[in-house]
């Protein structure tokens, strides 16, 4: 891989800079940066719950040479205003929304993060033959199963009930404290834990609350079977974690075994935040799935 890994490596360690990108396109439930030859292949970069399109800055940096790369920031997220998010659903709106914006770029790749993963697989389900190739990093297509292998959508409700009503009573000096202990599970790299920290501060609770409580009730594995695009998996591992790889393999395996032609890859070294705790990988396994 080229030498702008190692840049991109000391701009993660430098909280992440902003990208600087060449346009800004406004949506209703999201904006998005696009950067890169106009002519060029398209790759999507979707972030997660409460995350910045500046997650994204090192891939965008290492891909925008050769595809035209496509940043999107959710309303609500991160600083940025709620928008049509502020009231109502919000992840169904955003999917269908993210749909029709793929689907007018010629079959491009997504690569999702988290709930942008779910989102990229509910997109690439909704759209089959209209999305080109999809990379889900770190997120299963029912993120229940984190807690419960055995998890059902009726056996959530309540948790997913509770976890919301829970968020939005809290006072803005308990949320900063859970954002904080949360990071620590989240990332490896020390040096970016502020400014997730600060990400998460910065969203409108009412969306972020919201997302999470749809979040755990949407199970796409009833729709896994749809999707013809090819799909890469990454996900994370380390020993910190507290369980013994085979286990984490087979958490990631078992809810993709309807999705013909899966690829799935086990990122070691890294908890839910791939791109930042290894970016020399993750540039390579992009690359890698873009060609």
């Amino acid at each position: 891989m080229r030498s702008i890994l190692n840049a991109a490596a000391a701009a993660i360690a430098l909280a992440l800079p902003s990208l600087g990108l060449s346009a800004a396109y406004a949506q209703e439930r999201f904006t998005t940066t696009v950067t890169g030859p106009e002519d060029a292949p398209v790759v999507i970069l979707i972030p997660g719950l409460a995350s910045s399109r500046e997650v994204w800055t090192a891939t965008a940096a290492a891909l925008d040479d050769t595809h035209r790369v496509h940043v999107l920031n959710v309303r609500g997220f991160a600083g940025e205003p709620a928008g049509a998010n502020a009231d109502g659903p919000v992840l169904q709106p955003l999917i269908d929304e993210i749909a029709a914006y793929a689907t007018a770029l010629n079959k491009p790749a997504l690569i999702g993060h988290s709930i942008g993963g779910l989102i990229s697989l509910e997109a690439a389900a909704a759209r089959p033959g209209e999305i080109g190739r999809v990379m889900v990093v770190d997120a299963l297509p029912f993120y229940s199963l984190l807690f419960n292998p055995a998890a059902t959508v009726a056996m959530s409700r309540p948790y997913a009930e509770m976890n919301r009503t829970q968020l939005l009573a809290m006072t803005d000096e308990q949320f900063a404290a859970t954002q904080t202990q949360t990071m620590t599970i989240m990332t490896k790299t020390e040096a970016a834990r502020p400014t997730l920290i600060d990400w998460s501060l910065t969203s409108d609770r009412r969306v972020v609350a919201q997302t999470m409580y749809e979040v755990t009730l949407d199970d796409a594995r009833p729709r896994l079977s749809a999707i013809t695009a090819p799909v890469t998996v990454l996900y994370a591992y380390d020993p910190a974690m507290g369980r013994p790889a085979a286990m984490v393999d087979q958490m990631y395996s078992a809810p993709y075994a309807g999705l013909a032609g899966v690829n799935l890859k086990r990122v070691d070294g890294s908890f839910h935040f791939i791109m930042l705790a290894q970016p020399e990988t993750f540039a390579e396994e992009a690359a890698a799935f873009l060609r």
